[in-house]
Formats: C-alpha cells, sequence, structure tokens
C-alpha cells in the first residue's frame, strides 16, 4: 500500500518537491511509492498553483523539460494532487514542510518573523496522526527546530491527549536550484539531514532515500538539527559574501582597464578557486538576499548568545542590496540623468532562467529609475506579469523598442541567443551588459551597428 506524502507549502521548492517524491519508484522502474497531496493557502496564489498541479501543469514558469513532464506524468498517474483543505494531513505519513520563514527586515535590524511559520507547523501538530515524520525543508535560523518547531509540536500533541513525543521531526534542507536541473537538483544532489531523536533521523534517511538517488548523491547525516540548520545557513552566507567581494573588484576593473570575467576564468582552472564568484548585476532571490542574517537574530531571538556578532554577513546583504545601484550609476553618467529616458530592462527575475522575481534586483534598479523619471519597459522570456509591481512584461523581445538604452540584467538564454543587428533593426541605444549576459561577439556586432557598449565588470 502507497503510503502517503504531504507537501506543505507549493512555492517554488515545495511544488517541485512534490514532483520528485510522486516520481519516488519510478525513478528505478517500479511504481510510484507514494500518494503525493500538495497542501497551500486558500488564497489567489495558493489556488492558483494548486489549479495548476491538479491539471498536471507545474506551477512556475521553467525551462526544464524533464519536471514538465514529470509534472504532467505524476498527475496522469493519479498519486499527485493538490489543495488547500488540511484533511490529507489526518491520514499522512510523512509531511515535508516548505513555509517561507521570514526576517522583518531585510536590513537585520529587526527581528524573525515567526508567525506564519510558526501557525503552520501548529496546523500540523492539530492534525497529524502519531508516528508521523515532519521533515523541516525550509531554510530556517539556527536552533529553529529544536527550540520552535518541537515544543509547538509537543505541545498540540498534548492537547491532543497524545504524549509529547508522538511525532518524529527531521531538518533536511533543499539545495534548489531552478533552471534546466530544477527537478535534479533535488533527486540528483547531495542532501543533508537530521533527526531530533536517532528514531527520527533514521526515519528521515529511509524516506530521502527513496526521494534522493543516494547511489550516486549520498546522504549526509549531521549530529542534531541545529547543526542541519547552520550548515544551510553558512552554506547561503557564504556565496552571498563571496559574491560581495567581487562587486568591490569589478569596479576596479571598470576604471582599471581590465575584464574581470577574463581574470576569474584564469583563476577558476585553480581547483581550490573553481566556484569563485563574478560581478554581476545584484543578489536576488528568497534565501541569499537574507540567510545571511539568519545566524546573527538567531543567537539573540531563539537562542539567547551574547556577545555573538556577524559584521561580515551584515556587510555583504548591504553591498548585495546596492549593487543594482552601480548599473543606475552608469546609465545617468551615459544619458546625462534619467529624466524622460526611455529604457528597456531585459530581465526581472532574479537570476537565468527562471521565472522567480522574489527580491529581485531588477526591482531596485526599476524602482530608482523610475523615481528618477526614466520609462521602463520591462522584458523577460519567462514572465508577462511582474506580481511584485503588477507591471505586464514583454515576454517576446522580437525586436528592439523605441529606447535610449537597453540593460541586458539577466542572462537568459534567449538573450544570449539574440542576433544583435537584426534585433536593432537600425536602432542604436546605449547597451549596458549588467550581468555577462552577451558573448564578446554579441558585444562586438553591438558596436558596429552603431551602439556605445559597456559592462559591468569589464574595463573599456
Amino acid at each position: 500500500m502507497q503510503k502517503q506524502v504531504c507537501i506543505q507549502g507549493l512555492g517554488f521548492v515545495g511544488a517541485a518537491m512534490a514532483v520528485a517524491c510522486a516520481q519516488a519508484g519510478k525513478r528505478q522502474g517500479g511504481k510510484p511509492l507514494y500518494q503525493v497531496i500538495g497542501l497551500d493557502l486558500d488564497s489567489p496564489v495558493g489556488r492558483e498553483r494548486i489549479r495548476k498541479l491538479n491539471e498536471g501543469v507545474f506551477p512556475f514558469g521553467t525551462t526544464d523539460n524533464d519536471l514538465i513532464r514529470l509534472t504532467a506524468d505524476s498527475h496522469a498517474a493519479g498519486n499527485l494532487r493538490a489543495t488547500s483543505g488540511i484533511e490529507p494531513l489526518r491520514t499522512a505519513d510523512v509531511v515535508v514542510v516548505d513555509v517561507h520563514f521570514d526576517i522583518g527586515d531585510l536590513a537585520g535590524d529587526g527581528h524573525l518573523k515567526t508567525g506564519p511559520f510558526l501557525e503552520a507547523i501548529k496546523t500540523l501538530g492539530r492534525n497529524i496522526p502519531q508516528g508521523c515524520l515532519v521533515i523541516v525543508e525550509t531554510t530556517v535560523p539556527p536552533g529553529t527546530c529544536r527550540n520552535i518547531v518541537k515544543p509547538a509540536l509537543a505541545e498540540c500533541a498534548l492537547e491532543r491527549g497524545l504524549p509529547e513525543d508522538a511525532f518524529l521531526l527531521a531538518h533536511a534542507y533543499e539545495r534548489v536550484m531552478p533552471g534546466d536541473q530544477y527537478l535534479a537538483s533535488i533527486t540528483d544532489y547531495w542532501r543533508v539531514f537530521a533527526g531530533d531523536t536517532p528514531a527520527a533521523a533514521d526515519a528521515c534517511e529511509a524516506f530521502m532515500s527513496t526521494v534522493v538517488n543516494v547511489a550516486e548523491y549520498p546522504l549526509t547525516r549531521l549530529s542534531n538539527t541545529t547543526a542541519s540548520e547552520t550548515s544551510k545557513v553558512l552554506e547561503n552566507s557564504y556565496r552571498a559574501l563571496t559574491i560581495a567581494f567581487m562587486d568591490e573588484w569589478g569596479k576596479f576593473a571598470e576604471k582599471a582597464g581590465v575584464d574581470m570575467f577574463e581574470v576569474v576564468g584564469a583563476i577558476r582552472k585553480r581547483p581550490t578557486h573553481s566556484n569563485m564568484r563574478q560581478p554581476g548585476f545584484g543578489v536576488g532571490g528568497y534565501c541569499l538576499t537574507k540567510d545571511p542574517l539568519f545566524a546573527d537574530l538567531a543567537a539573540k531571538d531563539i537562542l539567547g548568545l551574547d556577545g555573538v556578532e556577524f559584521p561580515l554577513s551584515r556587510m555583504a546583504v548591504r553591498i548585495n542590496q546596492a549593487m543594482p545601484l552601480h548599473p543606475v550609476d552608469k546609465l545617468r553618467s551615459r544619458l546625462g540623468g534619467l529624466k524622460d529616458a526611455r529604457v528597456l530592462l531585459a530581465g526581472v527575475s532574479y537570476r537565468q532562467d527562471v521565472a522567480d522575481t522574489r527580491y529581485s534586483p531588477s526591482q531596485t534598479f526599476y524602482e530608482i529609475a523610475v523615481k528618477e523619471g526614466a520609462v521602463v519597459i520591462c522584458a523577460d522570456p519567462l514572465l508577462s506579469y511582474w506580481d511584485d509591481l503588477q507591471i505586464s512584461v514583454d515576454d517576446s523581445l522580437t525586436a528592439c523598442p523605441d529606447v535610449d538604452a537597453v540593460v541586458f540584467a539577466v542572462p537568459h538564454k534567449e538573450y544570449m541567443k539574440l542576433d544583435p543587428s537584426a534585433w536593432l533593426g537600425g536602432r542604436t541605444p546605449y547597451i549596458l551588459d549588467s550581468n555577462n549576459c552577451l558573448s564578446a561577439a554579441q558585444r562586438e556586432a553591438f558596436a558596429r551597428a552603431g551602439c556605445v557598449v559597456e559592462s559591468v565588470g569589464r574595463g573599456a
């Protein structure tokens, strides 16, 4: 008999995790192991995600053809559905929590915003059966499972007349990378986990081993949930720090007449530096924009630690938040101001080949440019509407509009394939490659067509 798995939260992680769980067993040539039910809020956004999954359609724009195909396959097989109701929780064997854990202030001066996440956990505690395995997949501040989730589940259990340890609790963080390998970043990638108890850790390991290709990507088991939570927060903080570090070097390269992408490419040949970052348009998405603040806030809000500070992490967040200001400066300088300037912003998602606009640096750029009087036309091949700003987006960009400047902000495949001469159609706007979106040949073709071409991170 198939076990029942509930995915609580159908965002960019939860929706893909639901498909991964629905495919468990089939990957090995057998039958599906689980009946998978995705749960989301009874809100306009939640209802739309639920509707799409119940039609066999992945609810977000993606370039991952496997994810698109296997969403439809799981729907057709009858073991993937979605709902806003809580009834499926009452018969769940496993619940994977993919509910956001937010902070109140991206400057890091406020406190952790536990309310919505905690309420989601209490919803589980009030409904799941005794023995159910709860896996927190959400990126959470260190100490969350031990100091927030466990007490909440215990309190709910006691209120129901169950023992306080009625449920198994584990943390197994995601490393989802939306793009061509969206689904594979769940099923064919290394995962880290820990249990609140040895029994919970064993149960989590057994479950995750059916979803992840552990033969090639073995799981890493840590000693406790706080260690697992710390691992994810440190992992993301490290990446955010190294991105911030490259911001100052990119500006140096522009003034020194150096191509920093050429320099980084040479350095990456050294194995110890193969993952070195490069200059860009800015940091966006749900993780790197806030996770470097988690440990600092957890120290005071969850763990009660004195004398623990994270000045580098805080500085990295500030630097990364300010990165879109640099392209604005270059645009302002080239055009002699932004009032009445017509600008095409090519790319509004936070990274290439995804439809996720959360905390996108393009939003910072857009808001500043518009505030200074510019008319900004937005384009993105994966979006036709920008929910955060409630504006339409050109998802085709078949020809260059009548603009004074084009800012390439996201290296989507479509932009990297542009034929500059044909696309320009005789127009000669200022071209700013803000994120290594264009090849050397494309930049040269734009220049031959009569455009002034500049890049973030490249000197003249």
